[in-house]
């Protein structure tokens, strides 16, 4: 066995609405082949290279790049989980301006904000020991 196999596996997961909607899914569900194809390669380079392969924004985000033949793309996520193994995909859009627009980092923070605090009213009670 080497050093690898002791790592947990880093996972994507997608940010889930209140109402169960998935705003990044239902993003690349619109993609054309090539655009989804360029996303899903960044997206897996983050999975096997870590946070290296990501951008550093503000906070706990970061954003994936991807380039497809005419388009740009961002997923913007954060890492969850004891050692970071969950990759949480907060927010996806075209990317058509040098910066990150405010509004879509303002709303990875928000939706990051509230799946934590929902995530926190899913953990079971503890029941004591007899």
């Amino acid at each position: 066995m080497g050093a690898d196999d002791k790592k947990p596996r880093r996972q994507w997961r997608d940010y889930r609405t209140r109402a169960g909607g998935r705003p990044v899914k239902a993003f690349l569900d619109d993609l054309t082949d090539d655009e989804l194809a360029a996303v899903v390669a960044g997206m897996k380079e983050v999975v096997e290279r870590g946070l290296v392969a990501g951008k550093h924004l503000r906070g706990d985000v970061y954003e994936v790049r991807a380039d497809a033949t005419t388009r740009s793309f961002r997923v913007l996520f954060a890492t969850e989980g004891r050692y970071s193994q969950v990759l949480l995909s907060l927010s996806a859009f075209e990317k058509r301006t040098q910066k990150t627009p405010p509004r879509e980092l303002d709303l990875a923070e928000e939706r990051l904000r509230d799946w934590r605090e929902r995530g926190a009213v899913k953990k079971r009670a503890t029941r004591p020991r007899s």
